[in-house]
């Protein structure tokens, strides 16, 4: 596995080596059920921080890129490849566009949603519904 790293990029390093891992799924060169470096290898080889690489692998876990298996180390996932194209950023974005614009078509004002939203988001993060 070829991955490059541009430290002088506008891209976060943890986002560029979310990249790399996806492009060399989508290519074929991480097969379904290869095995990844550890976190701690892969930081070393690519001279990064340990935290940035636990960061990319966290979000490729949950977007089923690769999974951990504990002790036995980390996998690309045998579905990876039909989630790869898929941008979870991109369809937050998109649902609450959707949203803003449905607030909006109602008479609600920017300010308005932007409380409701941070109390909604306030209310979440202290347990709420």
């Amino acid at each position: 596995m070829q991955i490059t790293i541009d430290i002088d990029a506008e891209e976060p390093l943890f986002a560029q080596l979310m990249g790399g891992i996806k492009a060399a799924v989508s290519a074929g060169t991480l097969a379904p059920g290869a095995p990844l470096p550890s976190i701690r290898q892969l930081a070393n080889d690519l001279d990064l921080n340990n935290k940035t690489v636990a960061k990319a692998y966290q979000l490729l876990e949950r977007d089923n890129i690769i999974q951990t298996k504990g002790y036995r180390g980390t996998f690309v996932h045998p579905d990876a490849k039909a989630h790869v194209d898929f941008d979870l950023n991109a369809w937050v974005a998109g649902q609450i566009s959707d949203t803003v614009e449905a607030c909006r078509a109602r008479g609600a004002t920017d300010s308005e949603i932007r409380i409701a939203f941070a109390n909604l988001m306030q209310n979440k993060m202290n347990g709420g519904q």
